[in-house]
């Protein structure tokens, strides 16, 4: 059994990097099967949703297939099948393999209770409206950090591997590899080199989370995570995977302990914690006197679940209540913020706050790397959602690629046609900066890269005199209001690369009343 759940282990994880590679552009406008399927089978990003948002997706109903199996197994799909767990377990195996049968063992019982706190954060913050979940959840967690920390850093790392050898100009080896090079070019690596605002901080994060086994093994796991809290509350009764200890066999040599994933605390005899309980088969396999069964039965087998404190909960419930409106107050809830330009079909700002689980596929998926996470320019309870990025990425008119992958609904789902009627901003054009405003010569460069059939960047043309008195046509570049879709290519294709001369604001934005600017169109 153990060998088989590290076959599984194994297998998902396989399967979830596939899923993460297959998240990206490839040529077309159409994905397969992307990453968020692993978050349509997560039951607490549907809750929290259903309690931030007031609605359930269709898709989350596959969530409740992990909760009916949870009751009958436990916590299976931290030990089986989650990915964060999956990487816990291997880096925790260094911890492991050294452990020892003394005083601590590498456990800290006494920290056990704080996920339970933590998940009470996040459902009652949820009902308030602020939606936690993306911050925690593991499988949010773990592909924001691949997406946004790790994903550009290997890119990176292999393409300046590529280049080197390429560079040494070995005969046969060389081209080979140059070969080789091309076809990963849009299957495993991006045709871009994607580059994200808060890489080192959002990977940092996820890299000291990793760390922390070599403290305890799965320690975020055993601790932290919000997710193993609600369905070790689901499958507290655990009936077709109880462990249980035969007292007059046990020799107390405590190896089931220090082998125990979840500390479930198997030793000793009766103070089996069911909650815990990732069913990894570890005490069974390294008992030595075969004093442990795990089998299905209603019998209870232990009894050292953990001791939730009644007025921790409370306080973790008040903390969230006393957060939410104080997270929720700042200059975005009096004034738009001019920088927050959201992706096409993002539902209006409060709704979208509570929808977004800010795991970061649309990021990653989107073609110009224009999608990046926001830090404070939505406040506290927005951070890490996606915010278009003229200056580094525009939005491609005829691309909905991250309508297709957002698994909450955040991002409705648009089709083309009805995407090239949004509008998410707003082009301006600085005349300090302009080209043909200040120095008095044609640039058309903007109006040319403008994706709007009818064009939204048009010219006012004036006589005016060049440097040897000779009379040509200036062309003044204008922006009309009614035309322009905010797509940012204008503002990112200008060749005044500083700072460019037109930039898009948020202004004008389709999902928003207030946010217009008031023309006679």
């Amino acid at each position: 059994m153990k060998n088989l759940r590290r076959t599984s282990q194994i297998l998902f994880l396989a399967f979830f990097i596939v899923l993460f590679i297959q998240t990206e552009y490839k040529g077309n406008n159409e994905l397969g099967m992307p990453v968020k399927l692993f978050l349509d089978f997560d039951p607490l990003i549907a809750l929290s949703s259903l309690l931030a948002a007031h609605k359930v997706q269709a898709m989350f109903l596959l969530s409740l297939v992990v909760v009916v199996l949870t009751i009958f197994l436990g916590r299976f799909f931290c030990g089986w099948v989650c990915p964060l767990g999956t990487l816990n377990t291997i880096v925790g195996w260094f911890k492991m393999k050294r452990a020892q049968p003394i005083k601590n063992e590498g456990r800290f019982p006494g920290l056990r209770p704080i996920k339970y706190y933590i998940l009470a954060f996040v459902l009652v913050a949820a009902v308030f409206g602020w939606n936690t979940a993306g911050f925690l959840d593991p499988i949010s967690l773990t592909i924001r950090s691949f997406a946004i920390g790790y994903n550009p850093v290997v890119n990176k790392m292999v393409r300046a591997i590529f280049d080197f050898n390429y560079s040494l100009g070995i005969p046969g080896i060389s081209p080979a590899l140059d070969t080789l090079y091309s076809a990963m070019i849009g299957t495993v690596l991006a045709f871009e080199q994607p580059v994200f605002r808060q890489t080192i901080f959002i990977g940092l994060i996820f890299t000291v989370i990793l760390g922390l086994n070599l403290l305890a093994p799965r320690f975020w796991c055993r601790y932290l995570c919000p997710l193993g809290g609600l369905l070790g509350l689901i499958g507290w009764k655990q009936m077709a995977a109880r462990v249980d200890v035969d007292g007059h066999k046990c020799i107390s040599c405590r190896k089931c302990t220090v082998a125990c994933q979840g500390d479930a605390t198997p030793f000793p005899t009766g103070e089996w914690a069911s909650r815990e309980c990732l069913v990894c088969y570890n005490c069974r396999e390294v008992c030595p006197a075969d004093a442990i069964r795990i089998h299905a039965t209603t019998k209870v087998t232990g009894t050292g679940n953990v001791d939730l404190r009644r007025r921790w909960i409370v306080t973790s419930g008040a903390c969230a209540l006393a957060m939410v409106p104080a997270v929720s107050i700042g200059i975005a809830s009096k004034r738009p913020h001019p920088l927050l330009i959201r992706p096409p079909g993002a539902l209006p700002e409060k709704e979208f706050i509570r929808t977004c689980v800010k795991c970061g596929e649309c990021m990653k998926v989107c073609l110009t790397n224009g999608l990046h996470p926001t830090f404070m320019e939505a406040g506290l309870e927005g951070m890490w959602t996606p915010v278009l990025v003229p200056v580094l990425g525009y939005c491609e008119y005829n691309c909905n690629l991250c309508s297709q992958v957002c698994p909450t609904g955040a991002i409705r789902k648009v089709t083309v046609e009805e995407k090239q009627e949004l509008r998410i901003g707003l082009a301006m054009f600085d005349k300090n900066r302009c080209i043909p405003y200040v120095y008095g010569r044609n640039c058309i460069v903007c109006e040319e890269h403008c994706p709007v059939p009818e064009k939204a960047i048009q010219f006012i043309e004036e006589e005016a005199v060049d440097e040897e008195g000779n009379l040509f046509i200036l062309k003044k570049p204008i922006v009309k209001p009614a035309l322009c879709t905010g797509c940012g290519i204008c503002e990112n294709k200008c060749p005044v690369i500083d700072l460019p001369a037109v930039r898009v604001s948020s202004i004008n934005e389709s999902r928003s009343e207030d946010n217009q600017l008031y023309l006679e169109l």
